[in-house]
């Protein structure tokens, strides 16, 4: 593994979380770092929910039936796309935006220390309907994922996937 890379390779799945809280800054670094992502036609059709409070937390993890670590996390982000602002206003480049702005974010988080974990919302409409009922998302507003963000209690070796029976050269 390229030492350069480390921040990519060390990036894992944290589902276990310290008490202590995250920053105020420490989330805006994330949103910065998830406006960095490209988008198609520079559309930017993402919009972002910070939940910090217990309370936030606990109502999101009932909506998400593999969410049970948001119980312990410190915050958390619903990461949502406007279908108005998409290119075309078609859910594939929303989805392709929204995806890479949610990558920025679990290495940004991973890059500053923090754990994080990615809970898929989108395509599941039992998920998509109870996390823009519980949170008051407007009808063109689609929830696509939820992020559970603290500082991790359990340490993850880095390691890659790399599996070269998956990569053909010039035809496949």
């Amino acid at each position: 593994m390229n030492p350069k890379l480390h921040f990519i390779f060390s990036r894992r799945s944290i589902r276990t979380f310290t008490q202590k809280e995250v920053p105020d800054s420490m989330i805006t670094d994330l949103l910065e770092a998830a406006m960095a992502a490209p988008s198609a036609v520079a559309k930017d059709p993402w919009h972002f929910l910070v939940l910090r409070t217990r309370g936030s937390l606990d109502q999101l993890a009932a909506c998400l039936p593999n969410g049970k670590m948001l119980g312990g996390a410190a915050a958390a982000l619903v990461v949502c796309g406007d279908i108005d602002r998409a290119h075309d206003r078609e859910l594939s480049f929303l989805l392709q935006d929204v995806s890479a702005a949610i990558e920025n974010i679990l290495l940004a988080a991973n890059a500053l220390g923090l754990g994080a974990c990615w809970l898929g919302i989108h395509p599941r409409e039992e998920r998509i309907a109870a996390v823009s009922r519980t949170f008051s998302l407007p009808e063109t507003i689609i929830p696509v994922s939820a992020i559970a963000l603290g500082w991790p209690a359990q340490d993850s070796p880095a390691r890659t996937r790399y599996n070269p029976n998956l990569v053909h050269g010039e035809q496949w």
